[in-house]
């Protein structure tokens, strides 16, 4: 197997299917989602969603919308009000799930006090991977995103385009099936937009699924193979690229959001 950069590196487990089969389970299966924070306020209300296995699926809307709940419900660190959700069929509070889910979060959410090296096999170590293999993959994942010369230096030392590539790396380092990325190149230059984008197609094609949020609307049109426009904890509409811009004669997926989700008078 090719990377995505050129590379050698294994990106998946041999063992992770990558076929776009319609006989397995989704990825992702999200169904009566409610939340209802402290105080009253609902992030979330009755939200359906269903991602096929091998989807590169794109979630756009507004700050506010329920992008983060949502996420944050899938991956166990929200609790739900109500409604039920699966990863592979598994419920998402599992082991099982949580094994097959990857999240690179907005945030650089690394510890301060462990090596570069550390933070990414400690993180395997999570996920039950034996400290062999964990240094393995690390080193795979090092040479990948060309963190391998820092592997020893600490996360507060490095330039904030390579805290991004860390913690995409430390995502991968379980062989996720279902790879989150939220906001994955918020604050980035070109060069490193374009790098992650060569990362992120490569491992679709090689059997990955992605869930991306991102405000970089034309980020979502040139990578996701569908869309879906959430706005005021609510899927309003989703489809192809194509099939939105036919269904709202637009140019592109920029003048489907604004009349979708920033237009007054849109019925929810």
């Amino acid at each position: 197997m090719v990377d995505p950069l050129g590379g050698p590196a294994p990106l998946v487990s041999p063992a992770a299917p990558s076929s776009r089969s319609g006989g397995n389970p989704p990825a992702l299966r999200v169904e009566g989602l409610r939340k209802t924070y402290e105080g009253g306020f609902t992030a979330v209300s009755g939200l359906d969603l269903e991602i096929p296995d091998g989807a590169f699926f794109g979630l756009l809307g507004p700050n506010g919308a329920g992008k983060t709940t949502l996420i944050g419900s899938v991956c166990n660190i929200v609790r739900p009000t109500a409604g039920s959700l699966s990863v592979f069929g598994h419920d998402h509070r599992g082991r099982q799930a949580r094994r097959l889910l990857g999240l690179a979060a907005q945030e650089i959410n690394v510890d301060r006090f462990l090596s570069i090296r550390q933070i990414l096999v400690y993180h395997a170590g999570y996920h039950g991977i034996g400290r062999k293999a964990a240094a393995r993959r690390a080193d795979e994942l090092l040479a990948l995103f060309r963190l391998d010369d820092k592997a020893d230096r600490r996360a507060y030392e490095l330039s904030g385009g390579m805290q991004r590539r860390l913690v995409l790396a430390r995502a991968l380092m379980h062989h996720p099936r279902l790879l989150i990325l939220d906001e994955p190149t918020a604050g980035v230059d070109v060069e490193l937009r374009s790098e992650i984008w060569r990362v992120v197609k490569g491992l679709n094609a090689a059997g990955t699924t992605i869930l991306l949020t991102t405000h970089y609307l034309e980020e979502a049109e040139t990578l996701c193979d569908e869309i879906a426009l959430l706005r005021a904890g609510r899927i309003v509409d989703r489809g192809t690229s194509a099939s939105l811009r036919e269904r709202y004669a637009a140019r592109d997926i920029s003048e489907v959001y604004d009349r979708v989700i920033t237009a007054e008078g849109v019925a929810s």
